[in-house]
């Protein structure tokens, strides 16, 4: 079983989510979608893969009343485990999804593939790269 965990504003991030989750299961292994509200860190400290997903916020920053508990609360037993990043922006560059990575890759996990970014709604192109992204995540 491989957690697909998002939040999501305006949905563009749920498209995402719900591609990687194709991903996974395109390559034979099981998804399981979840929105941040309905799960805890603590369902995912066990879990070996897993995706979180996160559009920018504010000043290029993670959501900050959900996303942001969550991953910090995560942080500490990311150590070994091999995670896929994504997310949608409508403003900036993309520092959110660096600063995010680096924080990841600081904690100890490794990720299976270049994060996934979209600018705005994602296109064929970002949703596609989801799907990659989920396959990644099912031969990791």
């Amino acid at each position: 079983m491989i957690y697909v965990a998002y939040w999501s504003g305006t949905g563009n991030t749920e498209a995402m989510a719900n591609a990687v989750s194709e991903g996974v299961q395109n390559a034979g292994a099981e998804a399981k979608l979840v929105s941040i509200s309905d799960i805890s860190a603590a369902d995912l400290k066990d879990q070996a893969v897993f995706a979180l997903g996160c559009p920018a916020m504010g000043d290029e920053v993670l959501e900050e009343s959900e996303m942001e508990p969550f991953f910090a609360e995560l942080e500490s037993s990311l150590s070994g485990k091999k995670v896929g990043l994504f997310g949608s922006y409508g403003w900036g560059d993309g520092e959110w999804m660096r600063n995010w990575e680096e924080r990841v890759k600081a904690a100890g996990a490794s990720l299976v593939s270049e994060p996934v970014i979209a600018n705005d709604s994602p296109d064929d192109a970002a949703l596609a790269s989801c799907k990659a992204l989920g396959e990644a995540l099912a031969k990791a």
